[in-house]
């Protein structure tokens, strides 16, 4: 590496609800940032959901253009690119790279087995971004679950897709030639930000989906299934390494922010900023289990159990907004974390350390009762997108600014102050977790009768 010409790395990170573009130093230091929001999904027929028209790339568009101009004469700095999509999206592309239909959600309920007739590639989000990009349809391996259509042509996490083309940088803003470099599936990428390269640490990732993740095992002797009872395997951002993932929860951050909108005006003004903020202080306020109000957060079914629906039980005369602000965190938070015990018991994974990321990261409130609900310290990232530095990171190590994944995380993987759980709130949260598990059964017992 040039010492005296270290240069900056891009990450991308392109969500289930915005395109995140952060620039990084070597370091992990925030240089310049942009996110723009995706166009809001549609729904043409039950179970179809798809982005509409080309808003995948004109939310990357406008959020690269945004943060390449922030960085003003820095950006003949920029040496590298890492890309991170949605995963489970579904991409159906003409030989061309363009798309033949719109980009199906990863809510999506059907196959690539009905495209349209000048499809010539069934792939995911990612390679039809590197398309754009480079003008090349190409992707990382590590982009696909094992049940997905894959890219034809797949490179590991870490090496170079292509170059931006002259298109693409009149597009975004980033300079012409620049290598785009392959990351993951987006939660693996989101692993790699937080600094998971070794078994052990617990990652809590309270984003659209919720669910928890950790490093597999090396060993061969200690291999473990690809999937169990409460987890299933993921391929992780380093090459020939596997994440184990918990059972999840979808359209979960998603939930709170409908809360939020839906009851926030009642507690501060217009101002969506402000009733999150007086929100969260509201709820703060509440003792654990939120005056007796349980949330099941299930507004989205999984896919094998599709009679399941959100609820709120237990209201009378005291509840209010905060409270039900406060019940949908617990009930994302309960049940996460019980997914996330149940996979730690299930493959013998001991929790020395949590790491909490995603838009729940960012509140002291959740983190304290994560903390809480696992009886551990947790820490959360500092880099405002953990995923976008994931992506970065990747970028680096492609394009050998750092010599390996480890340097890399080392260098630029940085973690707050942890928070330690409150005896107090354990024992309390120990007597919810009871409660809200037998709710959670019971409620699956009538809904599944009234399907």
């Amino acid at each position: 590496m040039d010492r005296s010409d270290p240069g900056l790395v891009v990450g991308i990170d392109l969500g289930s609800q915005s395109a995140k573009v952060v620039v990084h130093d070597l370091a992990g230091a925030v240089v310049a940032s942009a996110q723009r929001p995706l166009a809001a999904s549609v729904s043409p027929a039950p179970g179809q959901v798809e982005h509409p028209g080309d808003s995948l790339w004109d939310a990357l568009a406008a959020a690269c253009s945004e943060a390449m101009a922030a960085l003003g004469p820095r950006v003949g700095e920029v040496r590298a690119v890492g890309l991170c999509g949605i995963r489970f999206c579904i991409a159906l592309l003409r030989a061309d790279g363009s798309l033949a239909a719109p980009v199906r959600s990863w809510m999506d309920t059907r196959r690539a087995d009905d495209p349209p007739g000048d499809t010539a590639h069934v792939v995911a989000s990612s390679a039809y971004l590197t398309a754009r990009l480079t003008g090349v349809v190409r992707d990382s391996s590590a982009a696909y679950a094992l049940w997905q259509p894959r890219a034809d042509d797949l490179v590991e996490p870490g090496e170079v897709l292509g170059a931006v083309t002259a298109d693409a940088a009149a597009a975004t803003g980033l300079p012409a030639g620049v290598p785009v470099v392959a990351t993951a599936n987006d939660k693996a990428v989101e692993a790699l930000g937080c600094g998971l390269l070794e078994p052990g640490p617990l990652l809590v990732s309270l984003g659209t989906f919720v669910a928890s993740m950790a490093v597999g095992p090396r060993s061969p002797a200690e291999g473990v299934a690809e999937t169990g009872a409460s987890y299933w395997t993921n391929p992780a951002a380093v090459p020939g390494e596997v994440l184990l993932e918990s059972t999840g929860v979808r359209r979960g951050m998603w939930t709170v922010s409908w809360v939020r909108d839906l009851v926030g005006h009642h507690v501060a003004g217009d101002g969506r900023a402000g009733d999150e903020v007086a929100l969260g202080e509201a709820a703060a306020a509440l003792p654990v289990g939120a005056d007796g109000l349980l949330c099941v957060p299930d507004w989205l079914a999984p896919p094998d159990a599709p009679w399941r629906r959100g609820a709120f039980v237990g209201f009378d005369g005291r509840h209010g907004p905060a409270h039900l602000y406060r019940a949908v965190l617990e009930g994302l938070v309960l049940t996460v974390t019980g997914h996330a015990r149940s996979m730690a018991d299930e493959v013998g994974l001991a929790v020395p350390s949590v790491v909490v990321s995603g838009g729940g990261g960012r509140s002291p409130l959740v983190l304290a009762m994560v903390a809480a609900c696992l009886d551990r310290p947790v820490r959360a990232p500092v880099a405002p997108s953990a995923a976008g530095l994931g992506a970065a990171l990747a970028a680096a190590v492609g394009v050998g600014l750092h010599p390996s994944w480890t340097a890399a995380v080392d260098a630029m993987v940085h973690l707050d102050d942890p928070v330690a759980p409150d005896p107090t709130w354990v024992a309390a949260y120990a007597d919810v977790r009871v409660r809200h598990a037998a709710l959670v059964d019971g409620l699956d017992t009538v809904l599944r009768e009234l399907r």
